[in-house]
């Protein structure tokens, strides 16, 4: 994200002053900016003659983050990654790999939708599991304790046709290729995506195929009550920095959401309008309960069709 400094030609109230002030508590780009504290800064602001201005100048930078539409990526960047042919990681799930025309592609975000009972957890210890044997490495960022070492396990015996000593080394391959680490809040989040992109730039983690978070909401919504911009900004950067991190490193990124009251007692995806277009897939995940069976329609996909479905079972 660009220094504040080279926003002082277009935008008045960050002048040079008000880039001092925030130099002066170690802000000097709008990352910097999102990630402080700003209750704090706007009570700093009382201690300077032009607090009010300064006031205006917290303001204005929110609102330019908020109306960010940029794309991600240029247009040459597009044709480039088109004309690449991108591989497509198992979900351990052949009904959902053939229905997904052969998995999750690299360089994709894709968002797993449902509710609390859904399987999005279980999809994603499978998806885990499946990449972890014969891929390469996955960073699980755990926000709930959702992550079961021991569910893995079993998913790996489950799915093995293989002898009790095959089994035993493809499980200990899997575990040595997932780390699994607990984020329970925003800023945890961006300081693990941010060593993860440094990481991958300098190839330390060059054999990292996968990045899944379960569940990106429950990060997210908590900075999104009141109605403030910073949250709204904080988001936003979110969906930009994993959408980078898998177009610029081929990794294949798979975030899961939970569903919220919508209009007429109906239930929709958290988050509202400004996540939805983030994503690259949006998958929504049901159960019936009854016949054990579970399904997976199309929200959003840039080569199918909205509402596309395919029923299976989960192991």
């Amino acid at each position: 994200m660009p220094l504040l400094s080279s926003l002082e030609c277009d935008y008045p109230l960050i002048d040079s002053d008000f880039c001092k002030f925030c130099a002066s508590h170690a802000i000097l780009s709008v990352e910097d900016f999102l990630l402080h504290d700003l209750y704090v800064l706007v009570i700093s602001t009382e201690q300077h003659h032009n607090s009010e201005r300064l006031k205006e100048g917290i303001t204005q930078v929110l609102t330019i983050i908020n109306k960010q539409h940029q794309p991600w990526v240029d247009g040459q960047e597009l044709l480039d990654d088109a004309l690449q042919n991108k591989r497509f990681l198992p979900t351990g799930c052949r009904s959902i790999d053939a229905f997904l025309h052969g998995g999750l592609k690299e360089g994709y975000l894709t968002e797993l939708v449902g509710t609390s009972s859904s399987g999005k957890t279980q999809i994603c210890l499978q998806t885990a599991s499946a990449v972890a044997k014969n891929w390469g490495k996955i960073v699980f960022l755990d926000s709930g304790n959702s992550f079961s070492p021991k569910r893995v396990a079993q998913i790996v015996t489950q799915t093995s046709d293989l002898s009790a000593c095959e089994v035993d080394k493809a499980l200990q391959q899997v575990m040595n290729n997932i780390v699994c680490m607990s984020v329970f809040d925003i800023f945890t989040l961006f300081e693990v995506l941010h060593q993860l992109k440094n990481n991958l730039r300098s190839q330390i983690d060059q054999h990292i195929k996968m990045l899944i978070i379960d569940s990106i909401s429950s990060l997210i919504t908590p900075i999104l009550g009141g109605g403030g911009a910073q949250g709204h900004a904080l988001m936003v950067s979110v969906g930009f920095l994993l959408k980078r991190l898998a177009h610029e490193h081929d990794i294949s990124i798979l975030v899961t959401n939970h569903m919220v009251g919508g209009e007429r007692g109906t239930s929709k995806p958290a988050l509202g309008e400004s996540w939805r277009s983030v994503p690259h897939v949006r998958l929504l995940l049901s159960k019936d309960h009854v016949r054990n069976i579970s399904s997976m329609s199309v929200l959003r996909h840039p080569h199918m069709a909205a509402g596309d479905r395919v029923e299976f079972e989960l192991q």
